[in-house]
């Protein structure tokens, strides 16, 4: 490529020029889904966002433990909202669901892996493009997250919450990694490496987030939260 040659830079230009105007729709498209969103989230009420691998299979340890927590989470009072897909998001749609309670969707157009399940409530089923309007979803409208094993998703739904509760961009709420197994060695490494060796956090980040193993205590972080906190689901 001759980057010295005036014509390669005149035809980025006029690809950028016919870009923009693409862009401005754009804005309009990314608009649409936000409206979308709370209006037909703005009168869920109290709710906890579930998060997970959607390559987890029915009947698998963790698969069952998140259909048990939502279950759980909606005797207290909570609705639950997944990512709308496969493996743990349906895990927890479904207890949600065979519970009667509260279960939202909030599905993102992928190229594999990605579709509704069906335990989602009728008009709670939200699809969306851009990853980043979904995750505006997920905290705006949840009282805690609950985090079990998963992968890239996962994490950046995990760290975008902690991010945001740290820098004081939204209040706490309860952020519990369930499955000691399987987040113990992150934990460590937040500890001993970005805290204890680079300094990159505080001391008092560390307790910004839980841990948990079993459905039961789970729940009991999310109701000991939630007696001194100002917004209270239906006990």
């Amino acid at each position: 490529m001759d980057y010295n040659n005036g014509s390669y830079f005149a035809d980025r230009l006029d690809e950028w020029k016919k870009r923009s105007g693409k862009d401005s729709w754009t804005v309009l498209r990314i608009m649409s889904e936000f409206v979308e969103g709370f209006e037909k989230l703005s009168t869920i009420g109290p709710c906890v966002s579930i998060f997970g691998s959607a390559r987890t299979k029915p009947g698998t340890v963790y698969y069952e433990l998140a259909v048990e927590i939502a279950k759980k989470a909606t005797e207290l009072g909570f609705g639950v909202i997944t990512g709308g897909g496969p493996g743990i998001m349906e895990a927890a749609n479904k207890g949600a669901f065979e519970n009667k309670s509260t279960s939202v969707g909030l599905n993102i157009n992928l190229p594999f892996e990605q579709h509704f399940n069906p335990y989602i409530q009728e008009n709670k089923n939200i699809n969306f493009n851009y990853f980043f309007v979904r995750k505006v979803m997920f905290v705006k409208y949840a009282q805690a997250f609950v985090v079990l094993p998963g992968g890239f998703g996962t994490l950046d739904e995990l760290f975008e919450s902690l991010t945001l509760i740290q820098t004081l961009k939204i209040d706490r709420f309860p952020v519990i990694l369930v499955g000691t197994e399987f987040w113990g060695g992150l934990v460590d490494w937040i500890k001993k490496t970005l805290l204890e060796k680079e300094n990159n956090i505080s001391p008092g980040d560390l307790d910004l987030f839980y841990m948990a193993d079993t459905a039961d205590e789970t729940v009991a972080i999310i109701r000991d939260f939630y007696k001194t906190n100002l917004i209270q689901p239906n006990f």
